[in-house]
């Protein structure tokens, strides 16, 4: 049925059935009220019938976006508190061991969001003082004015900073470079798009690097964290960083070859002059301790997510970040990611995870396979939904299964596997922030980054699937 214009108010009507924000809202409800009129059968008790209703729920409103994501994510700890906790509005049955509404409460305040609190802080202050672009200028000197070297140093700078800095706000840092470049090509010129291709596509393969690269890091090392399976900043870096490498040279291949340059010589004005006043001194040595301090995790044993927490309170004390800056920092992630990691916890406290567990025989499938679908329906999700929202979606659930008897696979590797995975779905607009400010620009077509994001997100997935895992086992990672 198409749509059609109503009469009245000369509007178009469109059917609900083609409507997201009243699909998402109708199936969310629909799935609730379900479940909690079945309430407990079989092998699946109350507190565990009550999370299947709130994790269906979270998946409908998550998938369609009917309401803001961080939205859903506040909307499953409230249910939770209210359900399944020590002050349930609804009654528990007899020896299950309820977690207390302070425990999910916390969950807002967990150490990985305190650690992702510090990594906006700091991607916000440094852009304030031009630090990004600074850095930038300084290190894409040596790559000459070749465009091939130019886009090999620009892609490298991205990728590094978005490491250390949030891979979104390096790609607006980067885009606001890039963009005046590319309109000084001629419009024949097909290394235009190659331009600004480069940007999301390395800032989305340097978001792998580290815990604050991405927010699906930040979820699975969550989920992990509530296990007792503790992964510091190094560690994840060694899992990742060849990882990120090996697709980074094989994007710079596919870029320079798909979209060639017909001019011989270029450069990029990125600034290098660095601001030398007393906040951008304070702001300077904040990072650089701040990223040494994480890098140095192993060494001096405070954890990744103090360490972060500590230039929070420099820079607000020294009234580098003042307070209207904080007022500009996306919470909404946190709150995300706070969401995710709070519905892992009711997903294993509820008992809904074994149960889900029980469903199938997993152990008759090989080990092999279980990764690839695990990974692919990671990386099929991530690249029509958020990835953050993949993520808090598949981590809880993938991570119990590899915790549980039923399979043979390290809860590690099935964390890596599921946040890599998310972070790797680059082919469209909606697929990673990243890949939304780029096509914000107006100068590439969806076509474009379908072409380089498929081919690098599908490489991607086989090396961490079939390539990396022996070698993360071989030197003691595994």
């Amino acid at each position: 049925m198409p749509a059609t214009r109503s009469p009245s108010t000369d509007r178009v009507t469109t059917p609900w059935w083609r409507d997201r924000v009243k699909l998402g809202l109708g199936s969310a409800i629909l799935w609730f009220a379900s479940v909690m009129a079945i309430g407990s059968v079989g092998d699946l008790s109350t507190p565990a019938s009550r999370m299947l209703a709130i994790f269906g729920a979270a998946v409908a409103l998550w998938v369609s976006e009917a309401i803001p994501l961080s939205a859903t994510s506040i909307f499953v700890i409230l249910a939770q508190i209210l359900m399944i906790s020590d002050e349930a509005v609804l009654s528990l049955p007899d020896g299950f061991e309820a977690p207390t509404y302070e425990s999910i409460y916390a969950t807002l305040a967990s150490p990985i969001l305190m650690l992702f609190l510090g990594g906006f802080v700091l991607a916000d202050a440094a852009a304030k003082f031009g630090l990004d672009r600074n850095l930038a200028g300084v290190m894409l000197r040596p790559f000459g004015t070749r465009p091939r070297a130019v886009l090999a140093g620009l892609m490298s700078i991205t990728a590094l900073l978005s490491m250390f800095v949030s891979n979104t706000a390096t790609t607006a840092a980067m885009m606001a470079v890039v963009l005046p470049v590319a309109a000084g090509l001629e419009r024949t010129d097909r290394f235009r798009v190659a331009l600004i291709l480069a940007v999301p596509v390395a800032a989305n393969i340097g978001g792998l690097g580290t815990p604050v690269g991405s927010p699906p890091n930040a979820i699975a090392l969550g989920r992990l964290d509530d296990e007792g399976l503790q992964v510091n900043f190094i560690t994840w870096m060694a899992f990742a960083v060849p990882v990120a490498l090996v697709l980074l040279v094989v994007a710079w291949w596919l870029l320079v070859r798909r979209y060639p340059a017909s001019i011989t010589s270029m450069s990029l004005n990125l600034g290098g002059t660095f601001e030398r006043s007393r906040s951008a001194i304070i702001l300077y040595v904040a990072f650089a301790l701040t990223v040494i301090g994480w890098m140095t995790e192993p060494v001096h044993g405070v954890r990744s997510s103090i360490v972060g927490f500590a230039p929070v309170v420099v820079l607000l004390a020294t009234k580098v970040f003042t307070v209207d800056d904080l007022r500009r920092l996306n919470w909404h992630i946190l709150w995300l990611v706070g969401g995710g990691i709070a519905l892992g916890n009711g997903v294993s406290s509820s008992g809904l995870d074994v149960w889900l567990v029980s469903r199938f025989a997993w152990g008759s499938m090989p080990t092999l396979l279980l990764m690839g679908a695990m990974a692919g329906l990671a990386l099929l999700l991530s690249t029509v939904i958020s990835n953050s929202a993949t993520a808090n979606l598949l981590a809880p659930v993938g991570i119990s299964l590899a915790l549980s008897d039923a399979v043979d696979l390290d809860p590690l590797l099935a964390g890596l596997l599921i946040a890599m995975a998310c972070s790797l779905a680059m082919a469209l607009p909606v697929s990673t922030p990243p890949n939304a400010v780029a096509y914000a620009s107006g100068e590439i077509e969806t076509k474009d980054m379908a072409s380089i994001g498929l081919v690098v997100g599908g490489l991607g997935l086989a090396i961490v699937v079939f390539v990396m895992p022996p070698i993360w086992e071989a030197v003691g990672l595994l």
